[in-house]
């Protein structure tokens, strides 16, 4: 039986909790099989894990063999959680890169749970690549490797911070100044919320540049190039200088009218991880966000 399906995350799980025995030991999940073991692997059948795939929408704008770029939607997570282990970008990946295996094998599609009726035999699972996150309140460009090669290039251009990313930002409030760079520390302190937070002891560097695009008399519409990578950086620092992105209550910003946080990825540049090309995506802003903007108060 091919386990491709299911994540490492929950594998491990199975396997502490005694579920995956060696010659009827209960083995750790570093044990390397030996010629002549019997493994007796026990799993939840219908237990949904990263891996479990569900036929959701992609925007896919490019695909190739070794990767491809989506528009991921606001209000969708990138990886499922505790409380929410359906509807994720994992889940719709998992469903998208194996659909000629759904769509062509009635003993898949017959199956009480489709994940664990697939053979060795039939075809290669293929595992999503997830290299980068977007926070689920934000939309955008990312970037998924569909092999390990591509997976570990793409990795590593993100840990040189050779990749571009830009965002498209509505801030709360009038910004007199064209051009800035915000710099503040940003760490985690559990007893607060959000626990993720400007903390000038303690905290990592962070920097984020700001560029114009237009003004208004209560909002400003702005370019983020972030020149690090912390969690939630751009709604952070938007905060720490007192304009935060419309629409993100946890950071500030107390306009109750604004349906979505008006953060959108809209441009994505790297290099092929195995021709070297350079590539170049970009998305244009939603359509609620146009809408937001176009409400919002005139110069």
């Amino acid at each position: 039986m091919n386990l491709g399906w299911l994540s490492r995350m929950y594998l491990k799980t199975c396997i502490a909790q005694g579920d995956c025995r060696v010659n009827g030991a209960q083995v750790h999940a570093g044990y390397r099989v030996r010629e002549g073991d019997a493994v007796d692997f026990l799993c939840e059948r219908d237990a949904p894990t990263a891996m479990t795939p569900e036929d959701v929408r992609l925007d896919v704008i490019y695909e190739d063999a070794d990767l491809l770029v989506v528009v991921k939607p606001a209000g969708m997570l990138v990886h499922p959680t505790q409380s929410a282990r359906q509807g994720t970008l994992a889940n719709a990946l998992a469903f998208y890169l194996n659909r000629h295996l759904i769509e062509n094998h009635d003993a898949f599609m017959n199956c009480e749970n489709p994940a664990l009726c697939v053979t060795t035999e039939t075809i290669m699972v293929m595992r999503p690549g997830l290299v980068h996150r977007l926070d689920r309140a934000t939309s955008g460009l990312m970037v998924v490797a569909k092999n390990l090669v591509a997976l570990r290039a793409l990795s590593a251009q993100f840990q040189r911070q050779t990749i571009t990313k830009r965002y498209l930002a509505m801030l709360a409030g009038h910004i007199t100044d064209d051009e800035m760079t915000i710099s503040a520390a940003i760490g985690r302190d559990p007893e607060k919320h959000p626990k993720w937070r400007v903390m000038p002891e303690g905290g990592k560097p962070a920097g984020t540049h700001l560029r114009l695009l237009e003004r208004k008399s209560e909002a400003t519409f702005v370019e983020f190039t972030p020149l690090t990578g912390r969690t939630n950086q751009l709604r952070i620092h938007a905060s720490y200088i007192n304009h935060p992105i419309i629409g993100d209550a946890w950071y500030g910003d107390d306009n109750d009218d604004a349906p979505r946080l008006c953060l959108h990825a809209s441009r994505l540049a790297f290099q092929h991880p195995t021709s070297g090309v350079q590539m170049e995506f970009e998305s244009a802003l939603p359509v609620e966000m146009k809408r937001i903007w176009n409400q919002a108060g005139e110069e």
